[in-house]
């Protein structure tokens, strides 16, 4: 098998990796015991991991949850108590020592090499809702009054001056998060469901206000985060980026790449969608970013090996090579749930921590694409190969993904020695030279990235 790379065709400039740190990180962040591994503390070995790009997985964004208070007030009581999230707002006044843990989990990141930080909002706080809640008691109706708008996006400005006063590398802004969905206590988190008009009309304000905070001159909104790749997303995308506005305070469209199983078979043609998606903002909105801020395997039960780790892979290619997105960033970097979400697992009562395959496919390319590198043609003759190229100041970064049984020989015919790192039911980015002229080995059911 050959791959061809022509580093003259290029696409996208990618801009990163990330993931979320609701809500896990409003208790590692407080775990100061001893990793018996490592020797550091527990908390600063799960960052390490996540966020140093030598002895981790090197990802670039980290995604903080400005929560909207239940935990505070305990108005809403959801099933998993971590979903209860600190807000910063205490009766129209600010105290800043509230979600010390997870503000410290930030810092413990960036410290790591994370150096873009987005502050997202699930609701806003509840002093501004219109239940006092930060989850809504009737579906399909907005929480957030028309006249709190502009306090709300004080609320946020002031929040991401904070944080910068702090050191913190806030680059984003993201006040609303999959607004189609209902978001009542049932659904078992904190929640605000908004119409396209009602996006419109709070990113209107919050752009107004921005412009004139100079020290937020280098902060874009980061919007809307519709729930799912499927419904609703062109309404909602108008919403964003239909006003001139608007759309010059925005990094182009912020989306979820969730696909949820129905059984319609057109329905479930996820590629289909990405593919019908990218076409209308070819059409109506050429040239603008898209970005992919939220996606995991949402599959019940815990999965640390590669048949996770594998579809994780192969909606990173998707969504980079169809939907061209320029980040891509997982829904929580940890869980302690049964389910297949995390990076990492935790096991809360006893404070210990395990990785899984997916960490270790997703440091196959966080790890090793240059950040804002330009991604380029690449052609396999091997139609099982899913492959990804980038290209940086003369490096040239290829990511092979092999979910079949059979291994696959690919010549090195790049004129050099290049370096492999291999992910693997029996390897975590392990690194191997091929010399020149020699055959680059891609396992069965394996990432494999080369550099060249």
């Amino acid at each position: 098998m050959r791959l061809i790379i022509n580093k003259e065709k290029t696409f996208q400039t990618f801009r990163g990796i990330g993931a979320s740190g609701a809500w896990w990180a409003q208790v590692v962040g407080g775990w100061d015991h001893e990793d018996p591994a490592s020797g550091k503390k527990v908390n600063e070995r799960i960052a390490e991991l996540l966020y140093n790009p030598e002895t981790g997985i090197g990802m670039q964004i980290y995604r903080y949850n400005l929560g909207g208070g239940s935990k505070n007030s305990g108005s809403s009581v959801f099933p998993n108590k971590n979903r209860m999230a600190e807000s910063f707002d205490n009766n129209g006044n600010y105290d800043w020592t509230r979600d010390k843990n997870a503000v410290n989990m930030m810092k413990l990141c960036v410290k790591e090499g994370a150096d873009e930080v987005i502050l997202f909002s699930n609701s806003p706080p509840e002093r501004l809702t219109k239940n006092h809640k930060s989850c809504l008691d009737k579906a399909w109706h907005s929480n957030l009054p028309r006249k709190n708008e502009d306090a709300f996006s004080d609320y946020l400005l002031d929040c991401a001056e904070h944080f910068l006063s702090e050191d913190i590398p806030v680059k984003f802004i993201s006040p609303v998060n999959e607004p189609m969905w209902v978001w009542t206590e049932k659904n078992g988190q904190e929640g605000c469901h908004y119409t396209p008009f009602e996006v419109y009309s709070l990113l209107k304000k919050l752009s107004s206000k921005l412009k004139n905070r100079p020290a937020l001159r280098d902060v874009r909104i980061s919007a809307c985060e519709n729930g799912d790749i499927r419904w609703f997303n062109k309404a909602y995308t108008f919403a964003v980026l239909g006003n001139k506005k608007i759309r010059e305070c925005c990094d182009g469209i912020d989306v979820h790449s969730y696909c949820l199983p129905i059984p319609v078979p057109f329905l479930n043609n996820r590629l289909g969608f990405l593919k019908r998606y990218r076409a209308f903002l070819n059409i109506f909105f050429p040239g603008e970013t898209v970005n992919m801020s939220e996606w995991c395997h949402m599959k019940g039960g815990r999965d640390s090996g590669m048949n996770s780790a594998l579809v994780t892979a192969k909606t990173m290619f998707e969504d980079i090579t169809i939907l061209g997105v320029s980040s891509w960033q997982h829904w929580i970097a940890v869980s302690e749930v049964d389910y297949c979400d995390g990076l990492i697992y935790i096991n809360e009562e006893a404070g210990t921590f395990s990785t899984t395959k997916r960490l270790f496919v997703t440091g196959n390319f966080s790890k090793y694409v240059p950040r804002n590198a330009k991604r380029i043609e690449i052609k396999t003759d091997d139609k099982d190969i899913n492959a990804v190229a980038f290209h940086k100041d003369g490096k040239t970064v290829a990511v092979l993904i092999n979910a079949t049984k059979n291994a696959k020989n690919i010549e090195n015919t790049f004129g050099k020695a290049v370096i492999t790192a291999l992910t693997d039911k029996d390897n975590d980015l392990t690194e191997a030279e091929v010399a020149e002229n020699g055959n680059i080995i891609i396992p069965p059911e394996s990432v494999t990235t080369i550099i060249i």
